[in-house]
């Protein structure tokens, strides 16, 4: 489940040095670590996010808001201080900048690492919810956060211990017969479909504020063609232009 609603005490320091170092011992391709983790305790810095982060108030009263970066920016100034660009001069190897593959690499350690956090803060009592919208508002998160060239905001969670009064709901998911193929991948049917959100449609109110007939038409409204969806979209082409150097 997501928590948004926090016990009024601090996380300890060494409960969150447990929930750090089990982000850190999650798997990463070919163990660069292409991440790193950015701690935000300070309560004017939560403000903000919680306003560039689609306006969440509940942000800014999380004890811990721990930012998960795609870095690729470590390894490339480690290459330069290892004359990486003199060595292939010398040996004939083509010397490239961090690409889209790269990206999508850092991203996915990033976000490894980040589910190892929430896992390992479950454990010590302490729940999390998970942002995505950090990856909104390039520019604002990239001069607040200070950050360099070849990193990214890919996830936020936002981490507390469970009041004592929370109970712990477990949120229902698609049966697996519409998420886990054998061999190959298949699509989905209109028969599927019927079946996949039965439930999930019981529960749209037919007098929703948005004025949609079914499921569908609600959760594009609300996600896909909404206007913070539009806006990660421009700050993730703004942050590639940056990234590649070049005009997309």
């Amino acid at each position: 489940m997501s928590l948004r609603k926090y016990s009024d005490r601090p996380i300890l320091e060494e409960d969150l040095k447990i929930v750090l170092e089990g982000a850190m011992r999650a798997p990463t391709a070919g163990n660069m670590m292409l991440y790193s983790i950015i701690v935000v305790k300070d309560k004017e810095k939560k403000e903000i996010l919680s306003r560039t982060c689609d306006d969440q108030p509940f942000i800014a009263n999380a004890p811990v808001v721990l930012i998960f970066l795609a870095d690729m920016q470590r390894w490339f100034d480690y290459y330069d201080y290892s004359g990486v660009k003199e060595f292939c001069n010398e040996k004939g190897i083509e010397y490239n900048s961090p690409d889209e593959g790269d990206l999508m690499l850092a991203a996915a350690d990033a976000v490894i690492a980040a589910q190892n956090a929430v896992i390992a803060g479950e454990a010590l009592n302490i729940g999390s919810c998970y942002i995505g919208d950090i990856v909104e508002n390039y520019e604002v998160h990239r001069d607040l956060l200070k950050l360099p060239k070849w990193v990214f905001p890919v996830a936020m969670l936002c981490m507390g211990y469970y009041p004592e009064e929370q109970k712990r709901i477990i949120s229902p998911r698609f049966d697996s017969e519409y998420i886990v193929f054998n061999e190959e991948y298949r699509r989905l049917t209109n028969e599927d479909f019927k079946d996949m959100f039965i439930e999930r449609e019981k529960r749209l109110s037919p007098d929703n504020k948005l004025g949609a007939k079914n499921l569908g038409q609600f959760m594009y409204a609300r996600k896909t063609g909404s206007e913070f969806s539009k806006e990660m979209t421009r700050s993730v082409r703004e942050m590639l232009k940056n990234w590649r150097g070049d005009d997309i």
